[in-house]
């Protein structure tokens, strides 16, 4: 079940995040290359899961800048 994976996973936040508080999304693979993503500060909370095609999408879209702040 999907709930006990997400229970067992290895989440982990961005090492510039600083490692405690603050607001900040931790990731953790799950099965069949399948990745979970959540708020840290609500660990109990809700999580996204992505497909392997749809997390590569996504970093896809964040190397080429697709979710940068746009300024006017």
């Amino acid at each position: 079940m999907i709930e006990d994976e997400l229970t067992t996973a290895a989440w982990r936040k961005a090492t510039a995040s600083g490692g405690t508080g603050g607001d900040c999304v931790e990731v953790a693979p799950l099965s069949h290359g399948r990745v979970a993503v959540r708020d840290s500060k609500q660990p109990s909370g809700p999580a996204l899961i992505f497909t392997p095609a749809e997390w590569e999408a996504f970093l896809g879209g964040v190397k080429l800048g697709e979710f940068d702040a746009q300024t006017s």
